[in-house]
């Protein structure tokens, strides 16, 4: 048996193994497995395994470094895991970490009404100071110009649905509060439409194309015009409106403010009507940032201050007016044109306010301090939301003193100053 294994100890080419006699078959030894392979060339070989994944090191230098692209959401998934994980560790990186994803928030390209609304006078005063404006715009239109920016910043925020949320337009019409149903879309085009008035006095184009109409009739008519006018266009027009008249009203020479800009039954000069759309702009962004819950800040105390100059201006003949319709009583005596008459000492209490002395017995008198005869005080913006017709007359919170008839006339003829 052994001597037969050595016998057929050969390699499988016949030579190489075991010697045995000539002659006699050969038995090849078992095939090694890279025998058993193909008889062709070589294949190639098999490419080698990928690296496993690359960790990251976990170093507080490394991580620390890593901070910037973590706020900015730059980093790998891997790198993001091990950032987050060693900030619940480390508190240095955790407060630098906070510092740095709240200047990233900073980097938005427009922010919205929720930043201090401080941050835009204290920007413009320190452009002005290095460069003053080449085209200024005049302090009569400044208060105009500031409420169109800041209604056009609340709109920008809204989303679509919000535009036809509902909002209620309320005023006073000399006897009673008064209010139309409508929507935020609707109250942009109230706007535009009565600010079309003070464009066509500056000779500009007036969205209805005449220029004539009392501003009910003119928002009743814009309204049937635009109704299936889509809220972009909407914000569109009113937007582009207004910057022509800012432009218009800083190129225009000094004549320009004493143009009459007619509203129906009475006018302003043009100063005085870039205030009245100023305050109007205001009330009308607060009917809408209530409508869509959105927080919404008085004017400035300085733009405040001259809005509620405009009132207390246009209450002598906001009181004659109720008088000569009935809605009054008659003056208890005559005051020549330009003669003392009695008089009631406003004071407008907070930022923006101040102390007025409205005469009584007739608007071309004067109002001297010694013929006082009674004395109202309210906070500055009771005092203008009184003036829009939101406050009942007798509901306004005023500190009030001698005759209660002066008083009750002159808190009427405020919230009659009031209209769609």
């Amino acid at each position: 048996m052994s001597e037969e294994l050595g016998r057929g100890g050969a390699g499988p080419h016949g030579g190489n193994g075991a010697s045995g006699p000539p002659g006699r078959p050969r038995i090849p030894l078992p095939r090694t497995a890279a025998e058993d392979g193909p008889r062709w060339p070589e294949a190639a070989p098999l490419p080698a395994p990928a690296p496993p994944p690359e960790t990251v090191p976990t170093s507080h230098k490394v991580l620390k470094s890593l901070l910037g692209a973590w706020a900015l959401a730059a980093c790998s998934p891997e790198e993001t895991a091990a950032v987050e994980a060693h900030l619940t560790d480390c508190a240095t990186c955790a407060d630098e970490a906070v510092r740095l994803r709240e200047a990233v928030a900073l980097l938005h390209p427009e922010d919205n009404l929720d930043l201090d609304p401080r941050l835009r006078s204290r920007v413009l005063a320190s452009c002005l100071g290095r460069r003053p404006a080449r085209v200024p715009v005049p302090a009569w239109a400044a208060p105009y110009d500031a409420e169109t920016a800041r209604l056009d910043a609340l709109l920008h925020d809204i989303g679509e649905a919000e535009w036809q949320a509902p909002v209620r337009l309320r005023w006073f019409d000399g006897e009673r509060p008064a209010g139309r149903d409508t929507t935020v879309a609707a109250v942009i085009g109230h706007l535009t439409a009565v600010d079309g008035l003070v464009a066509s006095a500056l000779g500009l184009p007036d969205p209805l194309g005449d220029g004539t109409g009392s501003p009910a009739e003119r928002t009743e008519a814009l309204w049937a015009a635009r109704a299936a006018t889509p809220p972009g266009a909407v914000r569109a027009e009113w937007r582009e409106q207004g910057r022509a008249l800012i432009r218009s009203a800083s190129f225009a020479d000094d004549e320009a403010a004493g143009l009459a800009v007619s509203y129906g039954p009475s006018t302003l000069p043009v100063r005085d009507a870039f205030l009245d759309r100023a305050f109007e702009c205001w009330i009308h962004a607060e009917d809408i940032a209530g409508a869509v819950d959105y927080p919404y800040r008085p004017p400035s105390p300085g733009h405040l201050h001259e809005l509620v100059g405009l009132a207390a201006r246009m209450l002598p003949a906001a009181i004659a007016a109720r008088r000569r319709a009935g809605l009054a009583p008659p003056a208890r005596a005559l005051a020549l044109a330009g003669a003392p008459g009695r008089s009631l000492h406003l004071e407008v209490e907070g930022s923006g306010g101040g102390h007025w002395h409205i005469p009584l017995d007739s608007p071309a008198a004067t109002a001297p301090p010694e013929t006082e005869v009674a004395h109202v005080a309210l906070d500055a913006t009771e005092f203008c939301r009184l003036a829009a017709g939101h406050v009942h007359p007798e509901d306004a919170a005023a500190g009030q003193s001698g005759d209660r008839e002066a008083i009750l006339d002159a808190l009427y003829a405020t919230a009659s100053l009031s209209r769609m």
